[in-house]
């Protein structure tokens, strides 16, 4: 049995030995921070990052990494086949991983769905109908104040793309519930 093997990704260039100056701990310490997240919130439970079960992790890539825009930071293969995938959304410190699974495991789930935000929802949601994917749902209003479309990726976990703006961390109201309390 072959040993796996893991092929770390990265959008930086090696610097060039020539071109490679001395840093201060100071000026690293500066420039880390500016890249990082903090791994102590002291003592605070965080989220780290979804796990999604899929039949074929190449299949999975090409839908969130080429599709969807994240960014892939590790691809963890064996036997010349990614089995395991960890991936940065395009905006913030969001992350998923994808997962294989072996022929006889489901990958589906009827408790969980996927949700992404994104400002210029409508764009984005045509851009992907350009690329021949089909959304279930095209943005609209929904009665809580946000704006969804859904979809499925293509081992069928259902996934929202969404934009709450200033909604976000905001109690969900409804329209109904809203009316019923008047003016204030």
């Amino acid at each position: 049995m072959k040993t796996p093997t893991r092929k770390r990704i990265s959008a930086k260039k090696p610097p060039n030995p020539r071109s490679v100056r001395r840093v201060t701990a100071e000026h690293r310490k500066s420039q880390s921070s500016k890249h990082s997240v903090t791994l102590d919130n002291e003592g605070k439970l965080t989220f780290n990052h979804a796990m999604i079960y899929v039949k074929d992790v190449e299949r999975g890539l090409v839908f969130y990494r080429d599709l969807l825009g994240f960014k892939l930071i590790e691809d963890f293969q064996y036997e010349k086949k990614s089995v395991y995938a960890r991936l940065r959304a395009p905006g913030g410190d969001g992350t998923i991983a994808l997962h294989q699974v072996g022929p006889e495991n489901s990958v589906l789930s009827d408790g969980v769905r996927l949700y992404f935000e994104v400002r210029a929802l409508d764009d984005f949601c045509r851009n992907l109908q350009k690329k021949g994917f089909h959304m279930t749902q095209l943005p609209r209003m929904m009665p809580w104040g946000w704006r969804h479309a859904y979809l499925n990726d293509p081992d069928g976990h259902e996934i929202s793309l969404y934009w709450a703006g200033e909604n976000r961390m905001k109690k969900t109201m409804l329209k109904a519930q809203r009316a019923s309390r008047g003016p204030r």
